[in-house]
């Protein structure tokens, strides 16, 4: 396991925007897993530890497109009908034997090569439009004019060709990644090994869901949220519990973790309340740095460093906690990972809402989409708002992001939205 230098963790001074800390987040951050070979079949979601090169063209000769008749251009009326014999017979994965002859038709079939020649057959005619005529034991086909020079015809390489960068380096590999490697006859990958991070909560109220709970208390929604989420995102987890507030108990479980874990990640226990162990732990045994990044919900988010192993302290209210993950968090963690596109997608919608909000903060505003009346999704705001109301993300399909300099948003008004399918994989 690499480890990052003491000092990658330290932001500057005051509230920090929130792109100025993801850009120091993606500048100071680098990849601590190593790579491994694996079969295509476990590649999905893992992210590509080395370039993909082409080592041959796809496809890898010219081929019809439909089932048909290839001919030579040349042979064919330029006004009228032209009637050729049939002289051979074309399959995938069976060539012709022979030479192709001008002034005749081949019958063929979708992705069946195309004979090589000067001469030789360079157009296809859909079966459709074509007739079929027999005299004696020779076959005709009657071919309408008008079709253009390479029609249904496709060019070797046209997909791929050799020597092509076709993925790179840090991509998260789709399903439609695999079937590219291995319509190169690529059996096997390189990538980068599973991030293994660290989860655990702290506190006495915090109790395990189907145990009884004891007056006072809450069950840990926060620690199973974060487990999901971090396997969605592909990394291989490892559970701490739930850790009592006991400041060498605490300190114990971050020693333990930071050991075998790449990451290690907690939620709550960071204020500066006489229960509120985990900041002084983290302090005691590494470094500890608040960011106050200006973001809604959420509040001070924790990174720090345990013996070299990153730690990241998010919110304790379970929807400032999600926010905050998604947007802070998970873009650190796939950069420990090995990945490059760490920032997602968003998505122009028509607010169905008016909003206020202070200045110089970002706010996500947890929406679901209705169908506009022209076509352009409209964004309806969750009746519920709160940081701890953690039912408002799940009856959202995303979020609304509305900027820093932003201090009323409008009914009708563009904005952007990052839906949770883009950042819950």
């Amino acid at each position: 396991m690499a480890q990052l230098s003491d000092d990658c963790f330290i932001p500057g001074q005051g509230l920090m925007a929130v792109n100025a800390a993801l850009d120091m987040l993606e500048e100071r951050l680098n990849t601590v897993v190593g790579s491994q070979t694996l079969p295509l079949h476990a590649c999905p979601g893992r992210i590509l530890a080395q370039d993909m090169i082409a080592t041959r063209d796809v496809p890898p000769h010219d081929n019809s497109a439909v089932d048909g008749y290839a001919v030579y251009f040349g042979d064919l009326s330029l006004d009228g009908e032209t009637r050729l014999p049939v002289s051979g017979r074309v399959a995938a994965g069976q060539p012709l034997t022979g030479s192709p002859q001008t002034g005749t038709a081949l019958r063929i079939f979708t992705g069946a090569p195309i004979p090589d020649g000067t001469n030789g057959p360079d157009t296809v005619f859909m079966q459709e439009d074509c007739e079929i005529r027999t005299e004696g034991t020779q076959n005709f086909v009657v071919l309408p004019h008008g079709i253009t020079r390479g029609a249904n015809r496709r060019a070797q390489g046209e997909d791929i060709q050799i020597g092509e960068t076709v993925l790179r380096r840090g991509d998260r590999l789709r399903p439609q990644d695999i079937g590219l490697a291995a319509s190169l006859g690529i059996a096997e990958l390189e990538v980068f090994q599973r991030l293994v991070v660290g989860v655990m909560s702290t506190g006495d109220e915090v109790v395990e869901p189907g145990a009884a709970v004891p007056a006072g208390s809450i069950y840990d929604a926060n620690r199973h949220t974060l487990m999901a989420v971090l396997s969605e995102l592909g990394c291989d987890v490892r559970d701490f519990g739930i850790i009592p507030d006991d400041p060498d108990r605490i300190s114990e479980a971050l020693v333990a973790a930071a050991r075998d874990c790449d990451a290690v990640i907690s939620t709550a226990g960071m204020s500066v309340g006489e229960e509120d162990h985990l900041a002084e732990a983290i302090r005691a045994i590494g470094s500890l740095h608040f960011w106050k990044v200006a973001i809604k919900p959420g509040r001070p988010i924790a990174f720090g460093q345990i013996d070299g192993t990153p730690f990241i302290g998010l919110p304790g209210n379970p929807a400032a906690m999600l926010v905050t993950f998604l947007r802070m968090a998970r873009p650190a963690l796939l950069k420990l990972a090995g990945a490059t596109d760490l920032r997602p997608q968003l998505y122009p919608v028509r607010a169905g809402f008016s909003h206020r909000k202070k200045e110089h903060r970002r706010e996500y505003v947890r929406v679901h989409l209705e169908d506009g009346d022209d076509g352009i999704p409209v964004a309806r705001k969750h009746p519920r708002s709160g940081a701890g109301v953690l039912s408002s993300m799940v009856g959202s399909d995303g979020l609304v992001e509305l900027p820093e300099e932003m201090t009323q948003l409008s009914e009708g008004t563009m904005v952007s939205f990052l839906p949770f399918m883009e950042v819950a994989r």
